[in-house]
């Protein structure tokens, strides 16, 4: 019978210094007796250096190496404090970063998404590598996994979707076997790859969802996120005075959070847990010991009131040239031009004479999606503002956020409230 396992995920403040390393290393000790598959992200910052090593290279600045060459010292630095200068681990993470240096050598592909994933993968791949040689040195017994041998996506770079039953036969062939041994395994979150091998990513902060994808192909025991935070809260604590942490949530509440935009759990995480029954923890790498948030199938009486904030955003208020109303047959138009600009979208409102939407900021896409609508459709925009998603709002509440921030649009439904505000 399968030995069952537990899925644990760290992210990338967990690891971002040797001291942050020790300490993961510290709490896995407590668990050394059990099976673990531990997903990775990238150290630190490194996803935010190695963008910048791809839009410099598509630039021509001949910043790319130079930017490179920052990041590795950094993570060279961390590694003389935790490995002995004769360590294989050096040999393995540079031969990674070769893997970029080869990218950097040729011109800028054509489709900057595949050589995005190309680059900014590789940073969870140096960390998995320094963690689990980290881990072995220190008597963890630890096996480390390409995730792209198990998680097969489409070709649909930087926001790849997962071919569910491949991947399922996948971790039997390739992680099964591994956890099998006991102990430890770990890989990497927010990678895939495609049926030839080119490698993908998830979206960014995708790695929550790998370990979820990880979690229901292994059938795990359950599945704990380490932040640093110590659960999840009503709201963010740093914006909104009053916000509580949440000992329990339902999947359903979970899902509904995450989607309006709580970014404390990656939105695609919990329907594969949910789908398989899984609990999972969101507990502090900071406070190992305190229990966190259980999210799981059963039912919470009552919530407090729940906010999220999707910030970035500009809002497109669309109406018809000739005063009109904007109706069913203009909605194709508006929304083919949406999908394939792929534009964001977090808010839709539709009054008589306009149609409100709100998408992330994402450069010159709103300029382009006016230009395809410009024949039939008038569209205006604002940006810089912010959508305050509630769920179980109150009279008082709503009362609050009109009096503090000024409201452009909003939207109620039952218990629930959106808000399109200017940037408090």
């Amino acid at each position: 019978m399968d030995q069952p396992c537990k899925v644990f995920k760290f992210g990338g403040a967990s690891v971002k210094d040797a001291e942050a390393i020790r300490n993961v290393a510290e709490i896995l000790q407590k668990y050394r007796q059990e099976t673990l598959l531990i997903v990775l992200s990238a150290m630190g910052k490194t996803t935010n250096a190695l963008e910048a090593v791809v839009n410099a290279h598509v630039a021509h600045t001949n910043e790319a190496t130079i930017l490179l060459e920052a990041l590795k010292i950094q993570h060279y630095q961390t590694m003389n404090e935790l490995f002995q200068p004769d360590d294989e681990v050096y040999a393995l993470v540079n031969d990674t970063f070769v893997e970029i240096e080869w990218v950097l050598d040729e011109e800028p592909h054509d489709n900057f998404d595949y050589m995005y994933d190309q680059i900014v993968s590789v940073g969870e791949l140096i960390s998995t590598k320094i963690l689990c040689a980290y881990l072995n040195n220190q008597g963890l017994p630890t096996e480390w996994l390409d995730a792209r041998d198990v998680i097969l996506t489409n070709e649909l770079y930087r926001e790849a979707w997962v071919q569910w039953q491949e991947t399922e036969e996948r971790f039997q062939k390739n992680a099964q076997p591994l956890l099998q041994k006991g102990g430890f395994v770990i890989t990497q979150g927010f990678i895939g790859a495609t049926q030839e091998n080119f490698t993908t990513t998830l979206g960014r902060d995708g790695s929550d969802y790998s370990a979820a994808i990880f979690s229901f192909c292994a059938g795990a025991e359950s599945m704990t996120i380490w932040k640093d935070a110590p659960g999840v809260f009503s709201a963010d604590p740093r914006f909104f005075q009053g916000a509580t942490m949440l000992p329990e949530m339902s999947y359903d509440e979970a899902i509904a959070m995450t989607y309006y935009g709580a970014k404390i759990i990656h939105l695609k995480t919990v329907g594969p847990l949910k789908r398989k029954h899984i609990p999972l923890h969101v507990r502090s790498f900071l406070e190992p010991s305190a229990a966190g948030t259980l999210v799981s199938e059963k039912e919470v009486a009552t919530y407090p009131p729940l906010l999220a904030v999707e910030a970035n955003q500009v809002l497109l208020q669309i109406s018809n040239k000739d005063y009109s109303f904007v109706t069913e047959q203009h909605f194709s138009q508006i929304f083919n031009a949406i999908s394939d600009l792929r534009m964001q979208v977090a808010f839709i409102q539709n009054t008589p004479l306009t149609l409100y939407i709100s998408v992330f900021d994402q450069g010159d896409k709103v300029v382009q999606f006016a230009e395809r609508i410009q024949d039939t459709l008038e569209t205006s925009s604002i940006k810089d503002l912010e959508l305050i998603n509630i769920r179980h709002a109150t009279a008082e509440l709503l009362t609050q956020l009109r009096q503090e921030r000024k409201v452009l649009v909003e939207q109620t439904n039952g218990a629930s409230a959106h808000l399109i505000v200017e940037k408090g």
